[in-house]
């Protein structure tokens, strides 16, 4: 039975790949004020997604309002505060004041800059078994069998690549902004949940949150 250790061995690699989902920071920037986020504020988190794409937004904004709140961060959805169409038509001073009458000191802005379908070819077979020792007629005749007679298939993807913006309310400046890209997630929450934490870690590491907060 060596071969189906071996073989098991040189998968595992290939299953770890198909289903881990990974969200990448490509590139991040911090004002130059050293704007850091007070545990006391309330952040606002806005989904900028077209109305087609509305399950994917309430995805991400709950999930990044969980991950802040983890951190001990007061995070609100704004579609849960101002409903699904939140700021459409509104003017600037409206707004403003919308949000000083919610008592929120910043915003973060969630927006889709691309989403990239990709076609891949997976061959039929991909395992390879060493040639030890003695190998019986059937065992080889199967194992060539499906070599040459299962046909390999093509695979779908699709990756997203996301831009948020961080917005001091009361400066009304960007004081923060990182782009991403996440690769071929198994669902819209899990891609959603991926992001939010990649952004919350990218956050810290910038200073654009405090670290450790109860």
């Amino acid at each position: 039975m060596k071969w189906k250790k071996y073989a098991a061995i040189l998968l595992l690699p290939l299953a770890l790949a198909a289903c881990s989902t990974n969200t990448k920071i490509t590139s991040s920037w911090k004002g130059p004020n050293g704007y850091t986020a007070g545990k006391e504020d309330k952040i606002l988190v806005l989904g900028m997604l077209p109305d087609k794409d509305r399950s994917m937004r309430e995805n991400i904004e709950a999930e990044l309002v969980k991950s802040l709140r983890e951190q001990g961060y007061d995070a609100v959805s704004a579609y849960e505060t101002f409903g699904p169409r939140s700021f459409k038509g509104q003017d600037e001073k409206k707004v403003m004041e919308e949000l000083k009458d919610k008592n929120i000191q910043s915003i973060i802005t969630i927006a889709l800059l691309d989403k990239e379908k990709e076609r891949k070819y997976t061959p039929g077979r991909v395992d390879y078994f060493p040639n030890i020792g003695y190998n019986p007629f059937w065992r080889r005749y199967v194992y060539y069998y499906d070599r040459v007679y299962n046909p390999g298939y093509y695979t779908n993807s699709t990756n997203y690549f996301v831009e948020s913006n961080l917005y001091d309310v009361g400066s009304n400046r960007l004081v923060y902004s990182v782009q991403s890209k996440t690769l071929d997630p198994s669902s819209l929450q899990q891609m959603a949940r991926n992001y939010s934490k990649a952004i919350v870690k990218d956050m810290e590491k910038n200073n654009i949150l405090q670290k450790g907060i109860s």
